[in-house]
């Protein structure tokens, strides 16, 4: 009779969570994977570990496909509405601004056309002693006192 009683009352795990919520749950999970994959895998200076979390990565992005599939052919996922192609356009000329923006000040300072490694190995490099003299005056033009 307890057993009648316990099966009762205790709901299936099918009757707490719908289909569609256990969906969009792992769905959501799937996605924080491939992120947390992608964040090892460019943190990783092995290269047989960056080679192993980019393919878990990948498995992972094919998981959350197959699963987006039956979503939408389930009619559990809708797609998003389309952008508008003018705000589409504007963040695309945002962007190619700032890149022009950013290749100009490369080439001022005399990185452009470097490979990164070079550059950061540029911007690490001592500065002149012509250089560090004229920025601590600058520091000290700064705390000099001044009446008023």
């Amino acid at each position: 009779m307890y057993q009648q009683q316990q099966s009762q009352q205790q709901p299936s795990i099918q009757t707490l969570l719908p289909d569609q919520d256990m969906a969009y749950a792992v769905l959501a999970d799937l996605k924080r994977v491939v992120r947390e994959y992608a964040t090892a895998a460019t943190e990783s200076s092995c290269p047989q570990i960056r080679q192993m979390f980019t393919q878990l990565m990948n498995d992972t992005l094919r998981m959350q496909g197959d699963l987006y599939n039956v979503m939408q052919q389930q009619n559990m996922y809708s797609k998003a509405s389309p952008a508008l192609r003018q705000e589409v356009d504007k963040q695309l000329r945002q962007q190619q601004q700032m890149q022009q923006k950013e290749q100009q000040h490369l080439q001022q300072i005399g990185l452009a056309g470097q490979p990164m490694q070079q550059q950061f190995q540029a911007y690490q490099q001592p500065q002149s002693p012509q250089y560090q003299q004229s920025q601590q005056y600058q520091q000290y033009q700064q705390y000099q006192y001044r009446p008023q």
